[in-house]
């Protein structure tokens, strides 16, 4: 298994954790959001995308949490250029 993390968030911090892939499958990157921004991200067995998060996590932009979780076909990096 490898997991890369990126953000900062205190454990009362956020108000979301959005799942973005399959929690059973061990394949999944997950958000801890607060007031639709994304906060930190950890990205578990899927790779090359933790600069991507990073980006997300420093933009301040607001996310449609329905939308990054339920929109794979949707690159990270196009969400963190809105």
């Amino acid at each position: 298994m490898g997991r890369e993390y990126a953000g900062c968030t205190e454990p009362d911090g956020y108000d979301n954790v959005v799942v973005r892939g399959n929690l059973t499958s061990g394949h999944f990157i997950a958000f801890w959001t607060a007031q639709g921004r994304i906060l930190a991200g950890v990205n578990v067995n899927i790779w090359d995308v933790n600069e991507q998060i990073r980006h997300l996590t420093h933009s301040g932009n607001r996310i449609d949490s329905a939308g990054l979780a339920n929109r794979p076909d949707v690159p990270l990096d196009e969400l963190a250029a809105k």
